[in-house]
């Protein structure tokens, strides 16, 4: 009876038993507790215990990459749920969605999230790049946690792309095709030259990307898995070391004047130590080295649990919303059944490819290729770049300033319109001269022209403010303008056949 008490009891106690060994440091009330409470855990050791308050402003940061993250959250959760139903093969894709989308209880909201939350985290991605450029929070040691940025941006925008076939209809297929085109567009050169018989890069990169000559079901298969199993897998993996490098960067970026910047801190936060300590902690010995902490002090730092993880919490739960409004307020569109013999017109690639498709309308090779590829190279160089260190952390930092960004608008926004309303006004080479060479239209077009100006622009911003990063902010300002204009131009006003409309009612019936 004796044994058969105690099993019961054990039984009782089990639940508390294994919550307690589950959360081993109690409940997060004491100083103690609450740094247990971070690194006792797998996925929160990511944070650091305490936090300045610099960082819980929200203008610091303004939640961009906890919004990017609770997209990502719910991108998957969603996209695991439409894998249970989703067939992977041309001749039961579109009927699979269309299951999907009429049949399968709450499918369409479903589905209708998983669209949603991969745009807002595309937004959200390329918004919190801009922040971590203009408060200069790229710099010294953050140099490689600006590189694995860049990566994360890059997986983003190709897991939204190999997702946008999988419905396998018309908007999918002649999307993915124009898709295509681009990366086999260096034949663009390679034919100029005749050498693509024996060099023939982009005929290369067409068979990468589609597994065939044509989008078909080796190709619906590879975006398949590409979308589903590698670049999930890809991003986690970069956003874990992104995760790792911010804590072991020394945190958000700061002003170097910080302290002073948030003042005495409000009543109802906690004080930098809660409680007198019950016992000391034992370390071998403290040695001074060269890491962002080293120097620091824990004034003007709360405890990340409440505080952090309660404003993490707060961005999750407005991204969903935002997510969940907007699937209720609009459907993720599916059209006819994918047919190649019957293009879409106009066949228009996802929003964010649309700036480069109105580029490529010109050049493929130098809108589709060329110019993004001069773009991340020079991202990528602006770290190393910019070796100054006046006003780290401060949003539009550093010679020139807001006054500098603005400037950089007006010309940004301006090249940007003069040089497409004279196009389509105009016309390009091929229109006034057919037989010129190809050669030149690749060299000279509305891409190369734009990035000549921006460049222009750039070296003249560091003369003038004797400051690599001036000429920084001046260009990736520039960028920033020519893709929003170049990306509106794209989505609103080109019609079929890629011709410029005012409107959709102006478009030529049937």
């Amino acid at each position: 009876m004796s044994a058969l008490r105690t099993f019961g009891d054990d039984l009782k106690a089990a639940p508390k038993r294994m919550w307690e060994t589950a959360f081993r440091g109690g409940a997060p009330n004491t100083d103690r507790t609450r740094s247990t409470f971070v690194f006792g855990n797998v996925f929160l050791h990511l944070h650091a215990t305490r936090t300045h308050r610099w960082s819980l402003r929200w203008t610091t940061t303004l939640g961009l990459g906890m919004a990017t993250t609770a997209a990502f959250l719910l991108t998957l959760i969603t996209g695991i749920l439409l894998m249970f139903y989703y067939k992977p093969y041309p001749d039961v894709a579109y009927d699979s969605i269309k299951d999907i989308h009429f049949v399968v209880p709450t499918g369409r909201f479903m589905r209708n999230i998983h669209r949603w939350a991969a745009n807002v985290m595309v937004v959200c991605v390329i918004l919190h790049m801009a922040r971590t450029f203009y408060t200069a929070a790229y710099r010294k040691p953050r140099e490689f946690n600006w590189l694995i940025g860049m990566g994360l941006l890059v997986v983003t925008l190709a897991l939204s792309f190999t997702g946008y076939l999988l419905p396998w209809d018309q908007l999918a297929y002649w999307a993915i095709t124009i898709g295509a085109n681009i990366a086999q567009s260096p034949r663009e050169v390679t034919d100029a030259l005749g050498i693509t018989e024996h060099f023939d890069p982009g005929g290369l990169q067409r068979l990468l990307l589609l597994g065939s000559d044509v989008v078909g079901a080796e190709a619906l298969i590879r975006f398949y898995l590409l979308h589903v199993m590698i670049l999930p897998l890809a991003l986690a993996a970069l956003m874990g070391v992104h995760f790792w490098r911010i804590r072991k960067d020394g945190g958000m970026v700061k002003p170097h004047d910080a302290d002073q910047r948030v003042g005495p801190p409000e009543v109802h936060l906690n004080p930098v130590f809660t409680e007198e300590p019950a016992k000391t902690y034992q370390l071998a010995a403290l040695v001074k080295g060269r890491t962002k902490a080293v120097g620091g002090s824990p004034e003007n730092t709360v405890p990340s649990m409440p505080h952090l993880f309660y404003a993490e919490l707060g961005v999750l739960m407005l991204t969903t919303l935002v997510c969940l409004a907007l699937s209720m307020l609009s459907d993720a569109p599916l059209k006819e059944l994918a047919n190649p013999g019957v293009p879409e017109n106009p066949a228009k690639a996802p929003w964010y490819f649309l700036g480069l498709q109105e580029l490529v309308a010109f050049s493929a090779v130098m809108g589709g290729i060329g110019v993004p590829t001069i773009v991340l190279i020079g991202l990528g160089l602006i770290p190393y770049l910019d070796r100054e260190s006046r006003a780290t952390g401060v949003w539009f930092g550093g010679p020139g300033g807001w006054p500098l960004v603005k400037q950089s608008i007006y010309y940004g926004l301006a090249c940007s319109l003069l040089v497409e309303s004279f196009v389509i006004r105009f016309g390009w080479l091929r229109e006034w001269f057919p037989n010129i060479q190809q050669l030149i239209v690749t060299a000279v077009n509305p891409a190369t022209i734009i990035t000549t100006l921006y460049g222009a622009w750039s070296v003249w911003m560091v003369k003038k403010h004797d400051s690599a990063r001036a000429g920084a902010l001046a260009l990736f300002t520039c960028f920033l303008c020519g893709f929003l204009v170049l990306t509106i131009i794209g989505t609103y006003f080109r019609g079929p056949n890629w011709v410029f409309y005012w409107s959709p009612s102006q478009w030529p019936k049937h």
